[in-house]
């Protein structure tokens, strides 16, 4: 039974990212829109929408829920105040507009924001206009290590950034251009926020992005945005070809290093040499990064504070997304 108070989310799309990942047993829970969305204890999910029929049954099965099979139905039923939009993201452009003439207040869209340059700047001007807020799932902008290494970097501690460099592997034969649309995405958007500034490409070399093998290098700098400073340089490796994943960022910077991925969190700090007098090298803290990251619920968080306060802006917006998407497309523009 729903308490009387509590907002109501629905949800376009119903696969992986939606619900079906809370069956991973070695994820952090909660790790799905679903799941973060039935955790919150200022809203609850009111229905779910997708085309395909098996679904729709997994997902009212599992959150006893109406399902839909049109998108639009399920908003004039429901009303819900925040609106997933998990689906593939050529359609994503279709279902924030619906959103907005709907009056939804609130849309969390699955990254990429959109397939195409156009598509992503559509969805950015209904969110830059005040038709409809949209929060995007860069979802380390809202996981608990990340914020950490924000922190750090922004205090200063390891001395002015000078570098940054990327690694991304991410299928042993996925195309690189594929990899670097889906989960570069993630990364690139990782990049801007701790840095706190702007992802410019100036050229790839090495394997084609057209490819399923080889490694191709991305370089380009971080222009200062709200920083203040030079261009920092940076490259990302973006490879398949490995049975293994990687996400990796490196900071390096004039008095130290950090390290921050999947799985890892590492700061390292200039020392005294114990190698050479009159030299310093780097030493590992070893400080790390305990705990819940919180991700998902703190994703779900937001998105019920933005609703709750209309004038706040996201986490993670439609604008940020949009500089994710430049990026992108000027990366597969000059490949």
């Amino acid at each position: 039974m729903i308490s009387e108070g509590k907002i109501p989310a629905a949800i376009i799309g119903l696969g992986r990212i939606a619900s079906l990942l809370e069956d991973d047993k070695l994820r952090e829970k909660p790790c799905t829109h679903a799941g973060a969305l039935a955790a919150n204890p200022d809203c609850f999910i009111a229905a779910g929408a997708d085309t395909d029929e098996e679904r729709r049954s997994l997902f009212a099965g599992r959150w006893d829920v109406p399902v839909y099979a049109d998108a639009a139905e399920m908003i004039d039923a429901h009303a819900p105040k925040i609106l997933v939009i998990a689906t593939h993201p050529d359609s994503h452009g279709k279902y924030c507009a619906l959103a907005a003439a709907r009056k939804v207040p609130l849309v969390i869209c699955e990254k990429p924001l959109a397939d195409t340059l156009r598509g992503a700047r559509r969805i950015a001007a209904l969110h830059r206009q005040g038709k409809i807020t949209v929060l995007v799932n860069h979802e380390r902008r809202y996981s608990g290590d990340y914020r950490k290494a924000r922190a750090l970097l922004d205090e200063g501690r390891l001395g002015p950034l000078l570098g940054v460099r990327a690694l991304l592997y991410m299928g042993k034969k996925r195309r690189l251009l594929d990899v670097l649309w889906h989960d570069g995405t993630h990364l690139a958007d990782a990049v801007m926020f701790l840095s706190g500034r702007r992802l410019i490409h100036r050229r790839s070399f090495g394997a084609s992005l057209r490819r399923h093998e080889g490694t191709a290098w991305l370089e380009g700098r971080l222009d200062h945005d709200s920083v203040l400073g030079p261009p920092v340089p940076f490259i990302m490796e973006l490879g398949a070809g490995r049975d293994h994943l990687a996400f990796e960022i490196e900071f390096s910077c004039e008095k130290g290093r950090l390290r921050i991925g999947n799985g890892l969190f590492e700061v390292w700090e200039s020392a005294p040499s114990p190698y050479a007098e009159g030299f310093r090298s780097l030493q590992n803290t070893a400080e790390a990064f305990d705990g819940p990251t919180g991700y998902f619920a703190n994703m779900a968080a937001d998105a019920v504070a933005c609703v709750q306060n209309p004038s706040k802006t996201p986490q993670s917006s439609a604008l940020d997304g949009l500089r994710v998407i430049e990026y992108l497309h000027h990366v597969d523009r000059w490949k």
